[in-house]
C-alpha cells in the first residue's frame, strides 16, 4: 500500500531521486525504471509522474545535482600561486569526483535527450559555470587573447579533461593504455598548456 499520506510533494520527490540515484549507482541507467523506482519507495508506478515530467527529467534532475556537487569541488580548489599549477589541480579534482561517482558521472555519457530544446536553460548554466572556472584559471596564462579565446580554449581543455575523465570512470583506459589516469591527465594539461602559451606569444 502506497505511503500518500505520510509525505509532502517535496519529500516524495526528495525519495524518488534518493532511490532513483541508488540505483544507478547500483546498476546504471540501464537499472532505472518507473516500477524499480516505485518498488523501492513503496508508491505506485504513476505516483512519479505527479513530481516529475518523465524519466528523462528526472534524470536532468540528477544529473544537474551532480553537477552542482562538482562545481562545489572545484570552487574549494585554491586561486593562489602559479596559475599553470591551479589549471592542473582543477583538472586533478575532476579526475577524482569522477574517480569516486562512476555510473553517476557515466550518466553524462550514456543519458541522451533527443530534442536538444527539452534540456533546461539551468542545466545548461550549470556546465557554462564550470567553464568559467577553467577561463578564469586560463585567463592570467592568456595576456593579448581575448575573452572569445579563452573561452574557446578553456572549452577544448574541458573536453579533453572530461573525456579522459570519462573514459577514466568507465574503466574504459585499459584498452588504450596501460599508465595511471593521473599521470595520462597531468600530460594533457602540461601539453595544452605549453601548446597554449606558445600560440599566445607567436
Amino acid at each position: 500500500m502506497g505511503r500518500r499520506s505520510l509525505h509532502t510533494a517535496e519529500e516524495l520527490r526528495e525519495l524518488i531521486i534518493s532511490a532513483s540515484t541508488e540505483l544507478i549507482q547500483e546498476s546504471g541507467l540501464g537499472g532505472l525504471s518507473a516500477r524499480e523506482i516505485a518498488r523501492r519507495i513503496n508508491y505506485s508506478p504513476g505516483t512519479l509522474y505527479n513530481s516529475f515530467e518523465n524519466l528523462d527529467d528526472l534524470v536532468l534532475t540528477i544529473e544537474g545535482r551532480l553537477l552542482d556537487d562538482l562545481l562545489e569541488a572545484l570552487s574549494a580548489v585554491p586561486k593562489g600561486g602559479d596559475p599553470r599549477e591551479r589549471v592542473h589541480r582543477l583538472a586533478a579534482r575532476y579526475l577524482s569526483f569522477a574517480a569516486n561517482n562512476p555510473k553517476l558521472w557515466n550518466l553524462l555519457f550514456e543519458h541522451y535527450i533527443s530534442n536538444a530544446q527539452g534540456v533546461p536553460d539551468s542545466y545548461r548554466q550549470k556546465f557554462e559555470a564550470l567553464l568559467e572556472k577553467v577561463e578564469d584559471a586560463l585567463r592570467p596564462l592568456a595576456s593579448g587573447l581575448s575573452s572569445d579565446e579563452i573561452k574557446r580554449s578553456a572549452r577544448v581543455l574541458w573536453a579533453g579533461v572530461h573525456g579522459l575523465s570519462s573514459l577514466s570512470a568507465a574503466d574504459k583506459l585499459s584498452v588504450i593504455d596501460a599508465d595511471d589516469a593521473s599521470v595520462l591527465l597531468d600530460d594533457l594539461v602540461r601539453n595544452y598548456l605549453a601548446g597554449f602559451e606558445r600560440a599566445r606569444s607567436a
